[in-house]
């Protein structure tokens, strides 16, 4: 339903706008189907959040995490159930467990944030930006603009994370930057039965 309604939106916008060619509305389409697809669960994952007692902090998680998160990429559950749990989970399982864990001494919370830097770069040069058969991402150009902002999103993050003083956000980042590497691999695409969109498309 919801590609359905993105696919009439871009229809529309390139009516409106003869000059945008079919790179430009790719991009688009995939902008739409992220804000589109995202708004329900937001809403789910925030009345969850304050229910259990951490709404706000689920909230700056969201925003801490979404420019790496749009740039990189990565699975979609199948249904919209499975997806709203999925996204309960790896909001607010960051925020819980960023509250349980003490990264001290101070050297080996810089030592993880080294080791996560490492293996999200690493991650993001094989699979980002990881796309979904729905949402397929074909165009090299464009595939290249999202894997250098994505290198870009996920440094910088994590650089937040070394020098912010609140241990609790600073978490937030670390943890919330090895999860998000974690689910554009190829091994969290076969676990829950998803395909590379830019793979399918090409082959």
């Amino acid at each position: 339903m919801i590609e359905k309604i993105c696919f009439y939106l871009t229809n529309r916008i390139r009516k409106k706008l003869p000059d945008i060619d079919d790179e430009k509305a790719e991009i688009i389409n995939y902008g739409l189907q992220i804000v589109i697809g995202e708004i329900p669960k937001i809403f789910v994952l925030i009345l969850i959040a304050f229910l259990l007692g951490v709404g706000w902090l689920t909230l700056l998680a969201f925003i801490l995490i979404l420019p790496y998160k749009v740039f990189s990429g990565g699975l979609h559950l199948k249904s919209h159930l499975g997806c709203i749990v999925g996204t309960t989970l790896f909001y607010c399982g960051d925020v819980m467990l960023s509250k349980m864990i003490v990264l001290e001494p101070v050297y080996i919370k810089y030592i993880i944030i080294l080791f996560i830097w490492i293996f999200g770069i690493a991650m993001c040069k094989l699979y980002a930006p990881a796309d979904t058969e729905n949402v397929p991402i074909i165009s090299k150009k464009e595939r290249s603009k999202k894997q250098k902002l994505s290198y870009i999103a996920l440094t910088i993050s994590l650089v937040i994370a070394c020098i912010i003083q609140d241990s609790v956000i600073s978490n937030m980042i670390i943890f919330g930057m090895l999860f998000q590497s974690l689910i554009i691999s190829r091994l969290a695409y076969k676990i829950t039965n998803n395909k590379y969109g830019h793979e399918v498309y090409n082959n």
